[in-house]
């Protein structure tokens, strides 16, 4: 059958928390949901937080809450797909390993109503190392969630990294990919000074800034030991560490940096939002993150819309574009590298520094403005609004 090349007008996504304190992929419904209303396609958003929760704003349908622990089971999920699927010409999954794919399958079923899935970095072979004894457990889960991406229209991707790292986790995969990217808006205009009045210990100092979760994934670790070990060399160089932290992490980065005799020159700001954190991105000469593993990496986006530019690791999966652009360095994600990062770009003078942050900004315009990526989607659900190859209800 044809497919119908007509725009989609009104979109359902699910995920199952706006919590914005998960990271990226909740930072990604935003934008997505901003961008299509923008370009006049209508989204609804629908997630299994409390009805009570703060976040997300008012327009989000939330029907938890969700149980069985991270599983986010809701029984009011299922019903209410099959009540008001009718109402969408298309719905997006973001996120793997819990209820909402397994709900959206089932609910679309035999309706010829497409879905789509977002994995968000969550099939990277990346965790499968790290974690073993969770991905022995995925592999449990893995003949339904496979049957979620299979029937799905099509598996969405931020990179063509992502997409090909997606292939080397389970034996059996077999769906249809599409690169779509991902991005941001431009940035208000972030105020410095407001910033450096909440933490006026940095006034006058070369701020290298952090901003993400404190977590062992991040590379924080890797981070504090390279910058105590070329800290001496500019007194005014301090380190900002923003973000929450992440099961406690940061008392154990705390203790690092005091034995590494750096404490006094990391500013730990705890998560920062809105004008606020667009100021620190103001305030810093350069961003870096020496991930073990980063799908995207909205930071990463965030920094290089601010003029910041990135120092970055190869796991990073937008290292492509920075080095292509040379808008920053890339290293491996170990101590030697993170340090290599920070050295290159100390040995930069102003000029050449001034340079780089000039195509901070025109990499920021050219690869990862959600623009693009909403004209992309659109693209890619106009090509694909015609029956699924495969439809079963097992």
């Amino acid at each position: 059958m044809p497919a119908n090349t007509a725009a989609p007008t009104r979109i359902l996504q699910l995920i199952v928390s706006m919590n914005p304190d998960f990271g990226g992929p909740q930072e990604a419904v935003v934008q997505i949901t901003h961008s299509l209303r923008a370009a006049g396609i209508a989204s609804d958003i629908v997630t299994m937080d409390e009805p009570g929760a703060s976040w997300g704003g008012d327009d989000v349908i939330r029907l938890g809450p969700g149980r069985l622990r991270q599983y986010y089971y809701s029984e009011r999920l299922l019903p209410w797909l099959r009540t008001n699927a009718r109402h969408y010409d298309s719905m997006v999954v973001h996120g793997l390993w819990q209820y909402h794919g397994l709900a959206t399958r089932r609910a679309l079923s035999g309706t010829g109503i497409p879905y789509y899935v977002f994995p968000h970095g969550m099939l990277d072979p990346w965790f499968k190392h790290q974690y073993p004894l969770k991905h022995l457990k995925k592999q449990l889960y893995w003949p339904w969630e496979y049957r979620v991406l299979r029937d799905a229209r099509a598996v969405l991707f931020t990179t063509e990294e992502e997409r090909m790292l997606a292939r080397q986790t389970f034996a059996r995969y077999r769906v249809n990919e599409a690169v779509v990217g991902f991005g941001i808006s431009d940035p208000p205009r972030g105020d410095r000074a407001h910033f450096l009045r909440r933490f006026p210990e940095l006034q006058g100092k070369r701020i290298i800034l952090f901003l993400g979760r404190l977590h062992p994934k991040k590379g924080c670790d890797l981070l504090i030991a390279a910058f105590a070990a070329i800290a001496s060399r500019e007194p005014a160089l301090r380190l900002v560490m923003a973000g929450p932290d992440q099961d406690g992490y940061q008392a154990t980065l705390t203790r690092q940096a005091e034995q590494r005799g750096i404490a006094d020159r990391i500013c730990w700001t705890g998560m920062i939002k809105g004008e606020l954190k667009w100021g620190a991105y103001h305030s810093a000469e350069v961003f870096v993150l020496p991930s073990h593993q980063e799908n995207f990496g909205i930071s990463v986006a965030e920094a290089l819309a601010c003029h910041v530019p990135a120092l970055i690791s190869d796991k990073v999966n937008i290292w492509r574009e920075i080095a292509a652009e040379q808008s920053g360095f890339v290293a491996k994600d170990t101590p030697g590298g993170t340090l290599e990062l920070l050295e290159k770009w100390l040995a930069l003078n102003p000029p050449e520094r001034e340079r780089m942050s000039a195509n901070a900004l025109t990499c920021f315009r050219k690869h990862f403005h959600i623009d693009s990526t909403t004209e992309k989607l659109i693209t890619t659900l106009r090509a694909n609004r015609c029956p699924a190859p495969h439809s079963s209800a097992a």
